[in-house]
């Protein structure tokens, strides 16, 4: 028997309760958008069961068709600029701490011809 993943079965709190304000808002943007889940399903390549538990906000759903309802809806724009490297304050602050303070000429051979 196969293992339960633990975080399809309790995901952390902020985890759950960001995937369903995903989930509500994917939901809100297909029906002003006025798509059927049918339609989206059918855009998107999936099946109609794989738009609704996006929309309930399952973390069981895959990835995938989170970024594809969003790619179906004109929102995937705001989408490539989560975990940017250039913006994250605290990856960028622990990697100055790992800067070379001072630089050493190196012993081997030089380039110099």
């Amino acid at each position: 028997m196969a293992n339960k993943n633990p975080l399809l079965q309790a995901p952390p709190y902020s985890v759950e309760q960001a995937l369903k304000r995903l989930g509500e808002n994917l939901r809100v943007a297909r029906i002003r958008r006025r798509i059927t889940i049918e339609e989206a399903a059918e855009k998107i390549g999936t099946g109609r069961r794989a738009v609704m538990e996006a929309e309930k906000g399952k973390a069981s759903t895959a990835s995938g068709v989170y970024v594809a309802l969003l790619w179906a809806y004109d929102l995937l724009g705001p989408f490539s600029d989560l975990a940017n490297p250039a913006t994250d304050e605290q990856g960028l602050a622990l990697a100055s701490l790992k800067e070379k303070t001072r630089v050493r000429k190196s012993k081997g051979l030089s380039g110099d011809f």
